[in-house]
């Protein structure tokens, strides 16, 4: 399957929409148009891919540049019309629908496909089958705001999504959707300054629905503009199990990221609510929080200092089993670090109000 996800739309049944949505879909840069008459992709420019669904392997193809045939073989139609790119189009709604969308997508170019049931089951099943396969498979989804949903199954998904609009604008819902992307961090060597006991307080464990990585953590910081890479429990200990989930983060009233752009406070994370999962070499990707565990624990204050000065504080459970990462991935036992000690961290560049970043003076002491 392709990282780079297209984005499609079908105009089928458009009526009177049909030439405004076509124009928002060149406009947009979208993949393809498709379309059931050869009339509406006619006149349509080359940067855009021209599809149209064909009955069954007689029908012409005017200047269609993928032709999608809905019965017959698609190889079929390309030795009738030479020159003309052929796949199938599969309306999935039983086991043998099931079963033809599976032969497709190992045998044919190009395989679209829509389901009739709700469940991603189906759609599972496909793309296993088509593993090892090499042919572009395209599912049909009934709203843009359901884009991730099929982005996520099975991890990848299929290689784009065809949209059938209702109006102008949900084109470019659906592109936004596909073209989502967490963006790596720039990471930063901090130079720890000094640790120390913090008394008493309060301690959040942030538990995602991930198995998160043993490079991978959350970053975490008492000031909105410098946090500290704080890495997940996937490392042995040993007087209890790992808990690969889950990132023993720090006191609750820290800062974290929600994304790559905005920031929570720890005691702010509920069920359902996202944080930036990071690893050591900066890369991101959000994960879902399944739950918060809010308890009250021995507190360490970790000072450290950026290259360019920048102050940096996170305080932590006091207590040997929580890691921070250091460079090249190195797990750094919280209550062992000592001035001079390396830590990887992260200094966003602007103030914070609610959680969204903006320009304004603020000092955080």
């Amino acid at each position: 399957m392709s990282d780079v996800k297209q984005c499609w739309i079908d105009v089928r049944g458009a009526g009177e929409l049909t030439a405004a949505l076509c124009q928002e879909a060149v406009h947009l840069g979208l993949d393809a148009i498709v379309a059931d008459d050869p009339a509406v992709l006619a006149g349509l420019p080359p940067t855009v891919t021209r599809v149209l669904v064909a009955a069954d392997v007689h029908d012409e193809p005017g200047d269609a540049d993928l032709v999608l045939v809905t019965k017959g073989d698609p190889a079929a139609y390309a030795d009738r019309h030479p020159g003309v790119r052929a796949g199938a189009y599969v309306d999935v709604t039983d086991p043998e629908s099931l079963q033809a969308a599976c032969d497709s997508v190992r045998r044919d170019p190009v395989t679209v496909l829509a389901f009739r049931d709700p469940t991603n089951i189906p759609l599972e099943i496909v793309l296993a089958a088509a593993a090892d396969a090499h042919g572009l498979i395209v599912t049909a989804v009934p709203r843009a705001d359901e884009a991730s949903v099929y982005l996520s199954i099975l991890e990848h998904g299929p290689d784009g999504l065809l949209l059938a609009p209702q109006a102008p604008g949900e084109a470019i819902r659906l592109k936004e959707a596909v073209e989502r992307r967490s963006p790596d961090l720039e990471l930063t060597e901090l130079t720890v300054t000094g640790i120390r006991h913090a008394g008493t307080g309060e301690r959040a464990c942030v538990d995602t629905c991930t198995y998160l990585r043993q490079d991978e953590g959350i970053l975490v910081g008492s000031r909105s503009k410098g946090m500290v890479l704080c890495v997940s429990e996937t490392h042995p200990l040993p007087y209890m199990p790992t808990r690969p989930f889950r990132v023993n983060a720090g006191a609750i009233m820290s800062y974290t990221l929600a994304d790559h752009e905005h920031t929570r406070y720890l005691s702010e994370l509920t069920a359902g609510a996202t944080v930036l999962a990071v690893g050591a070499d900066g890369r991101t990707r959000l994960v879902t929080v399944g739950r918060v565990k809010i308890e009250t624990r021995p507190l360490l204050s970790i000072d450290a200092v950026a290259p360019t000065g920048e102050r940096v504080n996170v305080i932590v459970q006091d207590d040997w089993h929580v890691r921070i990462l250091g460079p090249g991935a190195t797990v750094l036992n919280s209550t062992e670090l000592k001035p001079g000690d390396k830590i990887l961290g992260h200094l966003p560049r602007r103030e914070r109000h609610v959680g969204y970043p903006i320009d304004e003076l603020c000092y955080e002491q």
